[in-house]
């Protein structure tokens, strides 16, 4: 249960977010938070990570689908027995619900985090919790493996 938990708090969290940055920012408008570094930037995307394959919702819909049963599946079946896999789990649920939220409901994701330093692409809270999910999935097979090998 704590997991299903996580993955509410990150929805209500990216949720509650892209909804202030909807109702308090213009298309386009960056507020710099640090100068020349990281702004809030009211973006809108069509796409997936990074922006890639744009104006396919449908697609991200249904895959989201399949990705939500699989890890609800995944994590009934493992519980607490493996909790750094549990963890990254709940997260990449609760940012995969997130931006399944906006895509349904409007056909597009809410971002707006933007280093502007590195100019990495502008994303959300969802993506956030959807990309430590994956690191901490992948070094607890990492360190698995190891584990293995001894």
């Amino acid at each position: 249960m704590l997991y299903y938990v996580i993955a509410l708090i990150v929805i209500v969290l990216d949720q509650v977010t892209k909804f202030a940055v909807v109702k308090n920012m213009a298309l386009g408008e960056s507020i710099p938070l640090i100068p020349g570094v990281f702004h809030l930037t009211s973006h809108r995307n069509m796409g997936a990570a990074f922006g890639i394959l744009q104006n396919q919702r449908w697609l991200f819909v249904v895959i989201t689908l399949v990705v939500v049963v699989g890890i609800i599946v995944t994590l009934y079946r493992i519980g607490r027995k493996l909790p750094v896999t549990s963890l990254g789990l709940a997260l990449v649920l609760g940012g995969a619900i997130g931006n399944f939220i906006d895509r349904v409901s409007t056909g597009q994701v809410v971002d707006f985090l933007d280093f502007t330093l590195i100019r990495f692409p502008i994303f959300n809270v969802a993506d956030s919790a959807i990309t430590v999910g994956v690191i901490l999935l992948l070094w607890d097979v990492l360190t698995e493996s190891r584990r293995n090998r001894r």
